[in-house]
């Protein structure tokens, strides 16, 4: 075993994972390819592109600027990782707008017979649920920071080991 651990880097679950879901991904492709090949085949090269040539360079950016602004810290206080505090939010409420922008945006041909919902209400609840997952990382971020303060001024307080002891 741990010579497998050794040549694959991880344990055979992680290997026999990624077996199934790339088995699980060709499966898919032979099925869409089957039914509308020159369509799949155009969405993959103009997600390629969007995501390479625009998505990624701005959200490169978005992330570059906001570790600059914030990287300032007082002196002192104990260090956490924030960035991830920020990424994860953002990243899951620019995936929620990329699945929903034509309705977020009213793009959409309305469908409330559907939904049962008319299109007024989509932009509101993409943005409640934005701040809410904006809100749940602060206060994620803020018990971190309230933990590692608190074992910092732990270990202030304890004695340092072989000063001051007699025997």
């Amino acid at each position: 075993m741990t010579r497998f651990v050794r040549w694959y880097g991880y344990g055979p679950l992680h290997l026999l994972v990624l077996i199934a879901s790339f088995a699980l991904t060709g499966y898919a492709m032979v099925r869409l390819f089957a039914v509308q090949p020159w369509e799949v085949a155009i969405w993959f090269v103009g997600a390629a592109i969007l995501h390479d040539l625009i998505l990624l360079p701005l959200y490169s950016l978005a992330d570059l600027s906001a570790l600059s602004v914030l990287r300032h810290r007082a002196a002192g206080e104990p260090t956490v990782q924030w960035i991830n505090y920020l990424r994860v939010p953002a990243f899951l409420s620019g995936l929620l707008l990329l699945v929903w922008f034509p309705l977020v945006f009213r793009l959409a041909v309305p469908y409330p017979g559907d939904t049962g919902l008319s299109d007024d209400v989509y932009l509101g609840r993409w943005l409640a649920i934005t701040g809410v997952l904006f809100a749940a990382a602060a206060v994620a971020f803020a018990m971190r920071l309230r933990r590692v303060r608190r074992a910092g001024r732990a270990d202030d307080s304890r004695p340092a080991s072989g000063h001051g002891a007699t025997p």
